[in-house]
């Protein structure tokens, strides 16, 4: 897909990463359109959540740049990133305390009144096939279902971009291409670019628009 800069999300330039005197990687250069998923695939311990943690402001940016489009909601000030730019982990991230409405709640940027609030986290939790799972306590959940918790937490807060780093690697291959193809299909729905990096060549061309070698990146 030839990627127009004037239709960016997310721009890469000649980032490179060290830690230590310890080269991660050097000279990267990725673009991605607004409302594409692009999977990053490459094997465990390359660099690839590095990347993603330097994308939304968890590492910091020492050579090359990372630009966002000139949408008014996203820049380059730190603030408007974290607003702007979600983030799954490869293992759920929930609150034990917190009911599964109460968890997606977090993401919620400007939360509205306690009935509006229960509303669109069901509507959300229709969209994942979890209807019905608004009170139940997050220990409950299978992997599958709290990562998809996660997910919805993550969309709730509409990023314009998300990122996800291997969030289906713990579930069962038969759980991580169903997942997968849900996903896309979510983000595709509600207009969200996404970047999701994965080992699996299966998964990362069932959620992807254009998969991305790690190994054509850094050579």
């Amino acid at each position: 897909m030839k990627q127009n800069d004037e239709q960016y999300i997310l721009k890469i330039e000649d980032l490179s990463k060290q830690f230590s005197q310890k080269t991660i990687f050097s000279a990267i250069n990725i673009n991605i359109s607004k409302g594409e998923i692009v999977a990053l695939l490459g094997p465990s311990g390359c660099g690839k959540s590095t990347l993603l943690r330097m994308i939304c402001g968890l590492e910091s940016v020492e050579v090359g740049s990372i630009s966002f489009s000139d949408d008014e909601a996203m820049d380059s000030e730190v603030a408007n990133i974290h607003r702007s730019v979600g983030l799954i982990f490869q293992k759920p991230v929930l609150f034990p305390h917190l009911s599964v409405a109460g968890n997606i709640i977090l993401g919620m940027s400007k939360p509205p009144s306690r009935k509006l609030r229960n509303e669109v986290a069901e509507k959300y939790l229709e969209d994942v096939g979890l209807s019905g799972f608004s009170k139940n306590s997050v220990e409950t959940l299978s992997g599958g279902e709290a990562q998809r918790v996660c997910l919805v937490r993550a969309l709730i807060s509409e990023p314009k971009l998300l990122l996800l780093d291997e969030p289906f690697s713990s579930l069962d291959v038969k759980s991580r291409r169903k997942i997968a193809i849900e996903t896309k299909q979510i983000l595709k729905k509600k207009g969200i670019s996404a970047l999701h990096v994965t080992h699996d060549p299966e998964e990362a061309k069932l959620i992807s628009d254009r998969v991305i070698k790690w190994e054509d990146l850094v050579n």
